[in-house]
């Protein structure tokens, strides 16, 4: 960890950079040539342009010992910065609110010191991937052949967490984050004068007992003892106080772990809009959209990052529950085994929650993140 405090300040100076210069998803092309300047600059062999702006590094050339996977996510969120840092984003409307900036900065670090100290026993692919918030970068790396290129025997990722404490590595065997779920529902009626509803039907109200009984569907139709979330977050339909509108969208999310919740819930649902819509005179479609799969933890793996967390900093926390936020490091588990590990980030100076204005990276655990990551590479390659 001595030498991980001491290259601290230069991630940090990175991190900064990245943070000043936030990019959407597939859109990382400056910090992807960040990155790939970077690992080149270390005397690591780079490919870039892997499902997009995706970049991958490899370190070490022996064909005996483990082929470790370590993935870091670069892109950031249409949000509108209001930190007020001296490094606050300089693009309108785009900022780093989930951190991504520190995840990179944090690879980069694990990779220079691996570099530096060649103890791998096996090989390690240092995974920089696009478009993880909600447009599935992981998916379109492995789609591009990144495991076929990049075989590894185990991959891990860490998220700053700023619910937990700056500097707790915590994770769990199983499902660690749930799948997601897009929902949009479509109401459509003949629409009318608002002075003579009893000449048209009503899709506003047609809507507003779909989003009613929507919310009865996981307390009734789901087994108490499985888990799930359904939230209806946005409403749309009509322009005038006297019209009654010919359409009206509603759209939602739905979180799951188990597929069969998930499917009992995507049918209940197309089953209340399609009956609803019916009884209220209306035509109503259902657009159900599975996203992003359940993020599983391979329990052999979780436990390696425990361990090695245990080993590094003394400590080390074993969750009793996922969260239902979602992750798209779940398509590249379900293809390796491996493990999503959270990293505690919260401390009097930052408190604020991911996805959110007054976000930012706490730099303080730069090192540790870096120093979990590293200790995972040469553990398990030499495994």
């Amino acid at each position: 960890m001595a030498r991980m405090a001491e290259l601290a300040p230069e991630m940090r100076d990175i991190r900064r950079d990245i943070h000043r210069h936030p990019e959407l998803a597939y859109e990382e092309k400056r910090t992807a040539a960040i990155v790939a300047a970077r690992l080149r600059e270390w005397g690591i062999e780079v490919h870039e342009g892997i499902g997009g702006t995706g970049v991958v590094g490899v370190l070490g050339a022996a064909k005996t010992g483990r082929r470790i996977g370590l993935r870091a996510d670069m892109d950031a969120l249409p949000i509108r910065e209001a930190t007020g840092l001296p490094y606050e984003s300089i693009h309108q409307g785009l900022a780093h609110s989930c951190g991504h900036d520190g995840h990179t900065a944090m690879l980069l670090c694990a990779a220079r010191y691996l570099g530096e100290m060649q103890r791998i026993a096996g090989r390690i692919h240092l995974i920089f991937q696009p478009a993880e918030e909600g447009k599935a970068g992981a998916r379109a790396m492995i789609e591009d052949g990144l495991f076929e290129r990049f075989p590894c025997d185990e991959i891990y990722a860490l998220h700053n967490w700023p619910g937990l404490p700056a500097g707790t590595i915590a994770t769990r065997p199983g499902a660690i984050m749930a799948a997601a779920d897009r929902i949009e529902i479509e109401v459509r009626a003949a629409g009318g004068h608002a002075a003579e509803p009893h000449r048209s039907s009503d899709a506003i109200l047609c809507a507003a007992q779909i989003v009613t009984a929507a919310n009865t569907l996981v307390a009734r139709r789901i087994d108490p003892n499985a888990t799930a979330v359904l939230s209806l977050t946005r409403i749309s339909g009509g322009s005038s106080h006297n019209v009654m509108p010919a359409e009206v969208t509603l759209t939602g999310t739905v979180r799951t772990f188990d597929p069969a919740v998930q499917d009992r819930i995507e049918q209940s649902l197309r089953d209340l809009v399609e009956g609803t819509a019916k009884a209220a005179g209306c035509h109503a479609t259902l657009a159900y959209h599975r996203y992003y799969p359940a993020t599983v933890n391979d329990a052999a793996c979780a436990r390696h990052a425990l361990e090695a967390g245990e080993a590094l900093f003394g400590r080390s926390m074993l969750l009793d529950a996922p969260a239902f936020t979602s992750e798209d490091f779940a398509f590249m588990l379900n293809v390796v085994p491996g493990a999503y590990v959270w990293l505690g980030q919260s401390s009097p100076q930052r408190c604020a929650p991911l996805h959110t204005p007054a976000y930012d990276f706490n730099d303080e655990v730069l090192p540790v993140g870096a120093g979990l990551l590293a200790a995972l590479a040469e553990r398990r390659s030499a495994a």
